[in-house]
């Protein structure tokens, strides 16, 4: 069977230089745990860091993580479905909005639970996923402070996520303007800037982050070490929290091109074969998982002398090329992964979930 690891240690080391530095810069932070998918081992793990408030956009996970820990501070990172709105108030104390009847809802159902339930008002900037617009924010705000049961702790913005549209420092000094305007208007204190992702990491480093910016909700730095605003590796940090493993479960010579007449194969793919590779044979390995668990693009092997031949549902093939490492049958092969591939294959109930120190 197929198995992910997560390395204990080095998440540990991920999460406490992160920690540093935003401590530094007077920033709080939430560790956004979606990537786990709700795995008790993983998040079990993960909670026993120094963790104020983890985010995760589905309820279940959240139940999960109050399961295991009933102190942490819980948020829901995306607009909340209307069927959702009582388990949401249940077990996430606070959560991102962009509606105004959503959060009515939210006000009926914390009084209906005895509870005030924490919002943070997400203000579009331009990546066109969830956000108020700009010319309407500050009405909207009026309306929700009359609310009750509500408590508004912050505005938040998201950005990178759907056309991959970057912070800077203009869009996040935007950002602070908002916030000030509300807090002048209607004399409110909003503790929360969220304006802050893995993505905007980078700003600090060049001194580019307004001042106003105090909350960020960070993933993909954490668990991948990933500068995601130049798609490299943050120096100091660990890429290697997650490896994947999968097992050979067949290694023969085989020839380089198919044999008859071809069409499109279940991913929807068709291939034009190379005529000059006719006659020509390599060694070809399968491994125990498919497209049902990740997708090739989101994976590499370690060993770079291996190479994808292609994939189908619960199976994956690779070119050994001749073979000089004398791979065989039962050996284990290790891919890394980028976000989306450790996504897929935490959430693939076919891959067995390990920690290891």
């Amino acid at each position: 069977m197929a198995f992910i690891t997560l390395n204990a240690k080095k998440l540990k080391s991920n999460f406490m230089f992160l920690d540093l530095l935003f401590r530094k810069h007077d920033i709080q932070w939430s560790v956004v745990s979606k990537m786990l998918s709700g795995n008790k081992t993983f998040l079990s793990e993960l909670l026993q860091l120094d963790i104020n408030q983890v985010c995760d956009s589905r309820v279940t996970n959240l139940k999960v993580i109050k399961s295991i820990n009933p102190n942490v501070e819980t948020i829901y990172i995306k607009p909340p479905a209307k069927r959702s709105i009582s388990s949401i108030v249940k077990y996430a104390d606070i959560s991102m909005n962009t509606e105004i009847r959503t959060i009515q809802m939210l006000s009926e159902e914390a009084f209906k639970q005895n509870k005030v339930h924490k919002i943070i008002i997400m203000i579009e900037l331009g990546e066109l996923r969830e956000g108020v617009m700009g010319d309407h924010f500050m009405r909207f705000y009026e309306q929700v402070f009359k609310l009750k049961n509500i408590d508004v702790v912050g505005i938040g913005t998201n950005l990178s996520c759907l056309y991959g549209v970057l912070p800077n420092q203009d869009k996040l000094i935007q950002l602070s303007l908002y916030e000030q305007l509300i807090e002048a208007k209607f004399n409110r204190q909003i503790p929360y800037v969220s304006g802050g992702s893995s993505v905007t990491i980078p700003l600090i480093f060049q001194k580019l982050l307004p001042k106003a910016i105090n909350h960020f909700r960070v993933g993909e730095s954490l668990f991948l070490g990933t500068d995601v605003y130049n798609n490299v590796p943050l120096k100091k940090m660990h890429t290697d929290v997650f490896r994947l493993y999968s097992e050979i479960i067949e290694l023969t010579e085989k020839p380089m091109v198919p044999s008859g007449e071809t069409s499109t194969n279940v991913d929807g793919l068709s291939f034009e074969v190379d005529e000059s590779l006719i006659g020509k044979t390599t060694y070809r390995a399968i491994v125990d998982i498919g497209l049902l668990d990740v997708d090739e693009k989101h994976i590499d092997p370690v060993d770079s002398s291996l190479s994808f031949v292609g994939a189908s549902s619960d199976m994956l093939v690779l070119d050994l090329g001749t073979n000089d490492k004398k791979y065989k049958v039962g050996d284990l092969v290790e891919f890394t992964m980028d976000y989306m591939g450790a996504l897929r294959v935490i959430n693939s109930k076919y891959i067995d979930k390990r920690v290891v120190n």
